[in-house]
């Protein structure tokens, strides 16, 4: 595959300078410390489990509900780096279950936890019982990891957040706005830090990675063509998200400093840029029909079948932004890392009858996806959430 960073418009690594600057403090910290890395065979998860693995933990042990990305991300650690003298294990469970909570209670001791675990997509909202599955897997599993964090005595606590969570417009973005808030409750228990981060490009499931399996299974390319994002590689994500962990102070978020002129790129124009570094020129179609009929054709004249539309689809957001304007920012710490500072702001009556609400709404085994809205706006009354009745997974 051609290079990640020639196909997001980018020439050089973004944090590269940062991470030189603080490796030897970056060396000597994860060379003697343990740690817990959750959701660690997802994209950002491996990322991140081998930016610890390659400095020599003295204990890395990493759970995950996928068992063939788990073995995957194995394969992968001992083909790149091999072996470490510490304690190298993967666990392949689900966070919310009783296997997991026995899994805390016979060891449970290290000194960073990180979560990396997240139903991420914005379609997550079509349905009420994914939603409130996405609610348990963004939220309360957080809270649950953050407590049992701070029972052990780890001296820290990392989660993943989101770019979406500032100024939210669906609800996976509102999810995550809702979880840094309850990071802000249990900052008095456990150090915690965060980071907003953009799309992690040619990530599990995102529509970069869908490329792939496009020209894989011989299938047109579909692409927004409205729709500018932001892109980091997926070893950017791991580097940013270890260093909110080891130098984040305590409520701290850290997100890429991008600049909008040199960054932005539409998921058309990687379309384009792919193709193009594949060997195809594309071929612009009307319809899905056309698009569908003429990939049986089209490749053997050097040429690939691609639709480009606007989007419409419900929680889909005009622009990035990774703060807001009431947040206080050191832009100064870093070269290429903002950080937004924290105090522990929150309606701790309103974070309880969120927690009590829920609670019941799975007790009582019925829901509607309505009654998570509304609750979403009580949490956050200026949430953009505006509902089309379309979601992506009605197109190609």
């Amino acid at each position: 595959m051609p290079s990640i960073l020639n196909l997001i418009g980018r020439e050089c690594e973004l944090f590269s300078n940062d991470i030189l600057a603080n490796e030897i403090q970056l060396q000597e910290v994860v060379s003697n410390a343990t740690f817990l890395v959750l959701g660690g065979a997802g994209s950002i998860g491996q990322a991140v489990t081998k930016e610890i693995f390659k400095r020599n933990p003295k204990k890395l042990h990493v759970v995950d509900i996928s068992e063939n990305n788990m073995v995957e991300l194995v394969r992968d650690i001992r083909s790149s780096f091999g072996y470490i003298n510490g304690d190298f294990q993967t666990f392949a469970l689900d966070i919310g279950s009783i296997e997991y909570d026995a899994f805390i209670k016979a060891d449970g001791k290290y000194d960073y936890v990180l979560n990396l675990s997240a139903l991420k997509h914005v379609r997550s909202e079509k349905d009420p019982y994914t939603l409130m599955r996405m609610i348990d897997v963004n939220i309360f599993n957080t809270e649950k990891t953050m407590k049992q964090a701070a029972e052990k005595g780890s001296k820290k606590y990392f989660c993943v957040s989101t770019d979406k969570a500032a100024n939210p417009v669906n609800m996976m973005g509102a999810s995550k706005r809702i979880m840094e808030m309850f990071l802000m409750r249990r900052s008095a228990d456990i150090a915690i830090s965060t980071a907003r981060f953009a799309n992690v490009a040619f990530s599990d499931g995102s529509l970069l990675h869908g490329f792939n399996q496009r020209i894989q299974k011989r299938q047109p390319i579909v692409a927004p063509k409205d729709i500018k994002r932001y892109f980091v590689t997926p070893q950017e994500s791991g580097q940013l998200c270890l260093m909110s962990c080891i130098f984040g102070e305590n409520r701290d978020i850290f997100f890429p400093k991008l600049s909008e002129a040199l960054h932005l790129i539409t998921f058309a124009d990687i379309a384009v840029k792919y193709l193009e570094n594949l060997g195809y020129e594309p071929h612009l179609c009307n319809s899905e029909d056309e698009a569908r009929e003429l990939v049986h054709s089209l490749p053997e004249q050097g040429k690939w079948p691609c639709l480009f539309t606007d989007s419409d689809t419900t929680g889909e957001k005009d622009f990035e932004e990774f703060f807001t304007k009431n947040e206080a920012l050191d832009m100064d710490r870093f070269e290429n890392l903002g950080v937004i500072k924290n105090e522990a702001l929150y309606d701790p009556q309103l974070v309880a009858e969120f927690e009590q609400t829920i609670l019941k709404l799975k007790e009582d085994k019925a829901w509607t996806k309505d009654e998570i809205v509304e609750l979403f706006f009580k949490m956050i009354p200026a949430f953009g959430h505006k509902e089309t009745g379309k979601y992506l997974d009605s197109k190609m």
